[in-house]
């Protein structure tokens, strides 16, 4: 089955999907409930009102394909090690594969964010669910949930690229090392605003033409070369000083797969809240796996221009608007 995973707290099938869940838990732990009014009172209220229970967390769901329902969902509870709770597949849907594309998107996501773990919480009669974990490598922890019967399990997390919001200076002194991201992205047929091939004279020129002009922050791998960045340009008008834009937002090909893109899109959107931005906006190619995770980070699409931008290779292509309003 091809499996596809959002974000959505708000979907109308998420309370049929945590009624189910809790009503098959009670039932395996021997006690009598009938149906979802005899729920205990905290469980009947996460599925009557998933937006208010979960306001802080992450709401996966899985779907049949592109359009298809949904079929199970996952709690990643936030956290400094975030929690893995509510791992549901309706029954006529297991063994296709849609708990681990749940888990593996969890995984991805606390990866991407820096948590230095995962842990979870597991019936030990839960033989599947059980086998699923053991198989991507959770082990037992010590316990912070006493009931028995109750497992409590833990993944530890290879730590991600060093992310670090760059002083003028620094953007200046490390500009060949940015230009370098550049030219790769170019390379690789990125729309980041350059026709190739871009030579890394022009590339290194342009990240230190950027130094003071607007925030630069840079991912650093373990070796300490430089792994990806990502730029934040404040509006000056004086009816736009609330807004601002996210741009080349890059991360070398060597490097992908890891999480540091969301790493430095977090650290910009964090960043740009604390001091006092309620709304970013950006702009991507249509179609480009940047649009994977801006849609996964929360960026809400405000619409397409086609014809917009001219790719590496000089055609044009259609752009996607985003933006994103923050708390």
């Amino acid at each position: 089955m091809n499996v596809t995973i959002e974000e959505n707290a708000a979907h109308p099938r998420l309370p049929a999907l945590l009624t189910a869940y809790h009503l098959a838990t009670e039932a395996e732990k021997g006690a009598a409930v009938s149906g979802p009014a005899d729920l205990p009172a905290a469980r009947r209220a996460e599925a009557e009102d998933p937006v208010a229970a979960f306001a802080a967390d992450t709401v996966l769901l899985a779907r049949a394909g592109a359009t298809g329902e949904a079929l199970g969902c996952l709690v990643l509870k936030a956290g400094t090690v975030p929690e893995i709770k509510r791992v549901w597949v309706e029954p006529g849907a297991r063994g296709q594969g849609l708990a681990g594309a749940l888990m593996g998107e969890a995984l991805r996501r606390a990866a991407a964010a820096g948590a230095p773990a995962v842990r979870l919480t597991v019936w030990e009669w839960r033989a599947g669910p059980l086998a699923l974990y053991r198989k991507l490598g959770f082990a037992p922890a010590d316990p912070w949930d006493d009931r028995p019967g109750l497992l409590c399990l833990e993944k530890r997390l290879a730590p991600g690229d060093r992310v670090e919001l760059l002083a003028p200076e620094a953007v200046r002194a490390r500009a060949a090392a940015l230009g370098a991201l550049l030219v790769d992205a170019v390379d690789g047929g990125a729309s980041v605003g350059f026709p190739a091939p871009v030579e890394p004279a022009e590339a290194t020129a342009w990240w230190a033409g950027t130094a003071g002009t607007r925030d630069v922050w840079a991912a650093f791998g373990p070796d300490g070369a430089v792994t990806g960045a990502v730029t934040l340009l404040r509006t000056a008008t004086a009816n736009g000083r609330h807004r601002g834009e996210i741009a080349r937002l890059l991360v070398h090909r060597s490097a992908r797969g890891r999480g540091t893109g969301r790493r430095l899109l977090a650290a910009a959107e964090a960043h740009a809240a604390a001091t006092g931005l309620t709304l970013l906006v950006l702009d991507t190619q249509t179609d480009s796996p940047a649009e994977r995770l801006y849609r996964g980070a929360g960026w809400t699409p405000a619409g397409t221009i086609p014809a917009y931008a001219a790719d590496p290779a000089g055609v044009l292509r259609p752009t996607t608007l985003y933006y994103k309003l923050l708390a």
